[in-house]
């Protein structure tokens, strides 16, 4: 009984531990979003939806044209990393003899270790001296580069988790092996895939120092992607480094909606897989 009792004792302990634990580890976090609500929510106004910014010096105003290019930078960065991202993947996981393999990896490891700021100026070398400007797909190509070697990681790593019984059981029926992964092994390995690109999303989604070197930024309204183009990040950098306090304001107001943004991909995606399901 005193055995029992002393191992219902530790048990509480290491319960109370790993809570201890998780609520220093999200204490930050939390902290940092109740002080971006307090310094920030003032801005969060239809004016900040519906209009552009205003002269330096200037109250009010808005960042429409920072939350629309950030959207159309992220979607155009993502298109682009996916079908790049999943055909490396793929080869990795379900081809592990092919020559390609072991270059690809080094490749793709490398890619993920570079900081973001030699992405951005990858992107430069291949887009924006060719073109002769900055351009809205010059910085959605840093973001892809960003976002590949995420997408190749995770959809190895899903893919790997597959049985491999089920990609028996299709080359038994005597389908080719390209029909095999498309049908039987990416369905049920879709819920990670998409898991993988919203992570890849994400992580490039708050980069700033990429969009300097490429798309650059733009206080007017712009949709065309050859234009320079501006997104939250790199109007959030712009507003923190300034000395205007409604600038300041709007900084931290920028990163709520940033924060918001990424949080709605991830609900609707989650639904979509659901409703698959």
């Amino acid at each position: 009984m005193r055995s029992l009792q002393a191992r219902y004792n530790r048990d509480r302990v290491m319960v109370a531990l790993l809570l201890l634990g998780t609520a220093l580890a999200a204490l930050p976090l939390l902290l940092l979003l109740g002080y971006a609500l307090i310094e920030g929510f003032t801005s969060l106004n239809w004016d900040f939806f519906t209009k552009t910014q205003k002269p330096p010096g200037e109250l009010g105003g808005g960042m429409a044209q920072a939350i629309v290019g950030t959207i159309i930078l992220n979607g155009v960065g993502l298109l682009l990393a996916i079908p790049f991202g999943l055909a490396a993947g793929i080869l990795l996981s379900e081809y592990p003899e092919h020559p390609l393999n072991p270059p690809l990896r080094v490749l793709s490891d490398t890619l993920n270790g570079m900081p973001a700021i030699l992405k951005g100026l990858l992107a430069y070398v291949l887009i924006v001296k060719p073109m002769g400007g900055f351009s809205g797909l010059s910085g959605a190509v840093a973001l892809a580069f960003i976002m590949l070697p995420i997408l190749a990681k995770s959809t190895e790593s899903v893919l790997r988790l597959v049985p491999w019984t089920i990609r028996e059981a299709g080359l038994g029926l005597g389908l080719p092996r390209w029909r095999v992964i498309l049908s039987l092994v990416f369905p049920a390995a879709r819920a990670g895939v998409v898991t993988g690109m919203l992570l890849a999303l994400s992580r490039a989604a708050g980069e700033a120092a990429p969009l300097l070197f490429t798309a650059f930024g733009n206080v007017y309204m712009q949709l065309n992607l050859l234009q320079p183009m501006d997104s939250l990040p790199v109007r959030l950098y712009t507003y923190a480094v300034s000395p205007y306090d409604d600038w300041h304001r709007q900084a931290w107001a920028a990163g709520l909606v940033l924060l918001a943004l990424i949080v709605l991909t991830s609900l609707l995606a989650r639904w979509a897989t659901r409703g698959r399901q």
